[in-house]
């Protein structure tokens, strides 16, 4: 009887410790100011002002916008399921200016590059931007994106955080996707 006692437990231990693991403290967190970083636009959004190859700060770019602010080291179906989630959201939200960008970072800037570039083209996705920050690997260092976050959100407005999501690999879900949208929404209302 005590072993099954210890058994239980241990699930419940690890258990929690999946679902601890799906989610990660990584980027600003709300309240906080996003600040000013230097990136090269590699895909997307033909119509933002920041043509593809431009070297310069797309955070500055959007200035006082609501954004969806997305670092990713992976590029799989359930970051273009998000994202296509989330073009959706700019499409219907164009008069109050709501803007995207997906920053690809990893330890090979110029992989990076070419990645993102085929990712948006697979998968269609012309109104977000997508850019590799001048630090790929990790992003910009006051940024603190965690090295086991796989993906952080961060929607702000003003420069101001208002949600923050972020993910260990596999911790995306549909629940998740849907938690996500509904911050980028917020920033409209």
């Amino acid at each position: 009887m005590r072993s099954a006692s210890f058994l239980v437990a241990m699930a419940v231990v690890i258990g929690a410790a999946v679902v601890a693991r799906a989610e990660v403290t990584s980027g600003p967190q709300v309240g906080e100011t996003v600040g000013a970083f230097t990136v090269t636009k590699v895909a997307g959004n033909p119509d933002d002002g920041f043509p593809v190859g431009r070297t310069g700060c797309y955070r500055c770019k959007t200035g006082s916008k609501p954004v969806v602010m997305v670092f990713a080291r992976s590029a799989d179906d359930k970051l273009a399921k998000l994202l296509k989630k989330i073009e959706e959201e700019v499409e219907e939200h164009q008069s109050e200016k709501l803007t995207s960008f997906v920053n690809m970072i990893g330890a090979d800037a110029e992989s990076l590059k070419k990645a993102s570039e085929e990712f948006a083209t697979k998968h269609g996705i012309t109104r977000i931007a997508f850019v590799v920050p001048e630090h790929a690997e990790n992003g910009p260092p006051d940024f603190k994106i965690a090295p086991d976050a796989d993906l952080t959100i961060v929607c702000y407005k003003g420069g101001e955080v208002k949600a923050n999501h972020a993910f260990a690999k596999g911790g995306l879900t549909d629940e998740k996707i849907t938690s996500v949208v509904e911050a980028s929404c917020n920033l409209v209302e």
